[in-house]
This record gives structure tokens, C-alpha cells and sequence, in this order.
């Protein structure tokens, strides 16, 4: 399966793992149903809401192979 890289974007992250809709909610973003946020790439995200990036992709690929 693919991991998840500060490149990928929100649209691709969400089918990646699953769990990732609850992760990002859980450092602020709340606005995952948005259109323009499913273009977003992770770096972008993290960026916009001031999370610390290698611990963003830490959670989100936990538990992807």
C-alpha cells in the first residue's frame, strides 16, 4: 500500500487510511468535506494549521502497509 508523504493529497490520504479523517479533525482540520481541502497536499495542511509535520505522518500512516 502506498504511504502517506507530505506530496499527498487529502483526497488520496482519506483512501489511503481510512482512519485518517478522525486524525486530521484531531489537529484541526475540520473542513475535510470541503472540495478545495481535498486538493490541499498534507504540507499544505499542516502549514495552514501549525502542526508539526513528521508527527502528522507519523499518525497517518500507522497501521498502513
Amino acid at each position: 500500500m502506498a504511504k502517506i508523504t507530505k506530496d499527498t493529497l487529502i483526497a488520496d490520504c482519506l483512501k489511503i487510511n481510512p482512519d485518517s479523517a478522525e486524525i486530521l479533525r484531531a489537529v484541526g482540520m475540520h473542513c475535510i468535506g470541503c472540495a478545495l481541502a481535498h486538493n490541499e497536499t498534507i504540507e499544505q495542511t499542516v502549514f495552514v494549521h501549525g502542526n508539526d509535520l513528521d508527527a502528522l505522518l507519523e499518525k497517518l500512516n500507522k497501521g498502513v502497509e
